[in-house]
């Protein structure tokens, strides 16, 4: 059969409205990879390994040696008093860097150690001011001031000897930094929206007000009200503390009136401040990393998917597999939603995307988050160093990912103490032997359950290799890399590489408009036949029902596939530069497999070269053979 299409990937819906009725016909596909891109790309494996192989126990408490890794000394002081000689360079020297503007940062967590590590690239001068002396941050910062950020006067004294004052954690004495705004001091994101974003509840109230979609919230401050809440949401119920809310904690589930009382309790009861949320069944949490420069310029990175393992972030997924269209959404909402807010550096902004491709805002936090670890590997400019850029007013850096898709999954502690590093070393051991692979530990001191040790990313050239690479690492076969409650895509659109994915997104697109589900992948017959094989082999077993294959990066990928799979295959000719997408068509249409075609040539240009040939029989016998 010879159908003619002006855009072939258009002409899709005819036949996957066919294809969909005829499951016994047998089409054609291209290679694989699990989103976008997929140009061969072949990922070096980097390390940042700072910790010792053996641990050191001290009494009862088993802690890490700082001695051991090497650690510059640290300036130490009281939180009721700084002595700031103590912040000068023992060596006398000044640092130039891409700027002279010294960052304070409020807190010494991973975060604030990965601040620190983007920092040193560029020469930048950090500040950390956290109260641990044994803090993540401590080995990698200019300077590090033992003082607690919920101090007023310690934070005042650390304020005078930064040049900007930004935040990695937002449980922060949000009075001090408004006190300081007021004395000229730079703080960014500002105070205001700190103060919005510490309490859950005025944080939703902010972002109703903006236009922002939601789920239903209500306050409730006693049984009355969180009855009248439940009448009007059904159950189950989620309540929720207004403040101190985080991975998990300060958020409990009422499944019906009798267990309001009960779940109130678990959370401190009503004088602690609380609200309700109608409960938002969800088939992923996405997230998405918003920049914001000091000029209001804005740039996102690509939208994530976040799998939660008890309430914690545990494995992002990036690029989310979503269609084009639930993408853009996602990322006009969180753009919205940080505009809204005042003050420069990066915001994570956590998405809920319903059934009903509904996309509801669930929190954000105005600092460098776990969904943007992998970004450190994956992206051309990473949340860290964006972050930097933005606080300190130099141009933001391009937000785009350098690889095709990126896994990373958090390291959380098993168990308590040295059992619990043990099993760490082990994973982090198997992590260095993984093509692709980059670990990175936090360097803490204690070790305790569900408490984020380090993390490990994975880049590689499909999202399908990083997924295997990552069981690998685990030796889990059946790791859940996917919400439970996802919905299976029906049709599987490949290609062989990210080359012809200008040709196919037109399918996603009108896929997209029609609802049908789907799964983008690239999949090459040269660089990955096994993944090729694996795909086609599988892809009926997981419910996928047609595939539709591009054959531009490897003309042979539709009649590999068609040769695998009980599925119908619709092979898409791509146009090349040598060959003008002849050799892809030639493959489709001499295959020994019953195969549909959707030819990627303008009816006029092909009428066209029929007619001024100077060889009219052998353009004649071309069209004759394509028919």
């Amino acid at each position: 059969m010879h159908y003619k299409a002006k855009a072939s990937s258009q002409s899709v819906v005819f036949f996957l409205l066919m294809l969909l009725r005829c499951p016994s016909s047998a089409f054609y596909g291209h290679h694989r990879r699990d989103y976008i891109f997929g140009s061969g790309f072949k990922a070096p494996k980097t390390v940042e390994f700072a910790f010792p192989m053996e641990h050191i126990t001290s009494g009862k408490n088993e802690s890490r040696s700082s001695s051991l890794h090497m650690r510059k000394q640290i300036s130490c002081c009281q939180s009721s008093s700084i002595n700031h000689e103590d912040l000068s360079r023992k060596d006398e020297f000044l640092v130039h860097g891409v700027s002279d503007t010294i960052v304070g940062v409020l807190g010494g967590g991973q975060l604030g150690r990965m601040l620190c590590q983007a920092a040193s690239q560029m020469a930048i001068k950090v500040v950390i001011l956290d109260p641990l002396e044994s803090c993540p941050a401590s080995a990698l910062c200019y300077q590090h001031v033992v003082g607690s950020f919920d101090d007023s006067a310690t934070v005042q004294n650390f304020a005078k000897r930064c040049g900007v004052l930004t935040v990695e954690i937002e449980h922060v004495d949000v009075a001090t930094l408004e006190k300081l705004e007021q004395q000229g001091v730079d703080c960014h994101p500002k105070a205001s929206t700190i103060r919005i974003i510490q309490d859950k509840y005025l944080q939703k109230a902010h972002f109703s007000k903006h236009g922002i979609p939601l789920p239903d919230f209500v306050e409730i401050d006693n049984f009355d009200s969180a009855k009248r809440a439940g009448d009007l949401f059904g159950y189950p119920l989620m309540i929720k503390s207004k403040r101190l809310a985080y991975d998990g904690r300060g958020n409990a589930v009422a499944n019906n009136e009798e267990e309001i009382s009960s779940s109130v309790a678990a959370l401190g009861g009503y004088g602690r401040g609380l609200y309700v949320e109608k409960w938002a069944p969800f088939v992923k949490e996405l997230a998405v990393i918003v920049a914001r420069g000091r000029d209001n310029s804005i740039s996102c990175y690509p939208v994530v998917e976040t799998i939660h393992s008890d309430n914690i972030c545990h494995i992002v997924k990036a690029p989310a597999d979503v269609p084009w269209k639930i993408r853009n959404l996602a990322t006009d909402v969180a753009k919205k939603a940080v505009k809204s807010l005042d003050g420069a550096g990066v915001f994570a902004v956590e998405l809920f995307l319903t059934k009903d491709d509904q996309i509801l805002l669930n929190e954000v936090a105005p600092r460098p988050h776990n969904s943007g670890h992998h970004t450190i590997e994956s992206c051309f400019t990473s949340q860290y160093e964006q972050h930097l850029r933005a606080v300190i007013g130099l141009p933001l850096g391009d937000s785009s990912m350098k690889t095709p898709a990126a896994i990373m999954y958090n390291i959380l502690g098993e168990e308590e103490g040295e059992l619990g590093f043990n099993l760490a070393h082990q994973l982090i051991k198997k992590a260095l032997n993984i093509s692709g692979a980059s670990v990175h530990w936090y360097d803490k001191p204690e070790m305790r359950k569900q408490r984020k040790m380090g993390h490990v990313t994975i880049v590689g050239s499909s999202m399908g290799m990083v997924e295997a690479q990552l069981k690998s690492l685990l030796g889990k076969e059946e790791l859940r890399l996917e919400d439970g409650t996802a919905a299976t895509p029906s049709v599987g659109i490949i290609m062989g590489s990210d080359s012809d994915l200008p040709i196919m997104k037109d399918a996603a697109k009108i896929l997209d408009s029609f609802g049908v589900h789907y799964e983008v992948r690239i999949v090459s017959a040269h660089r990955t036949p096994s993944w090729m094989y694996t795909y086609a082999a599988t892809a009926r077993k997981r419910g996928i029902q047609v595939i539709i294959a591009g054959a531009g990066g490897a003309a042979h990928l539709p009649g590999m596939v068609a040769a695998m799979t009980p599925l119908p295959v619709i092979g898409v000719p791509v146009r090349g530069s040598a060959l003008d997408g002849t050799d892809s068509l030639l493959s489709i249409v001499q295959a020994r497999i019953c195969c549909k075609t959707l030819i990627c040539e303008e009816k006029e240009r092909d009428e066209q070269e029929f007619i001024h040939s100077s060889n009219y029989n052998q353009r004649k016998d071309k069209k004759e053979r394509r028919e």
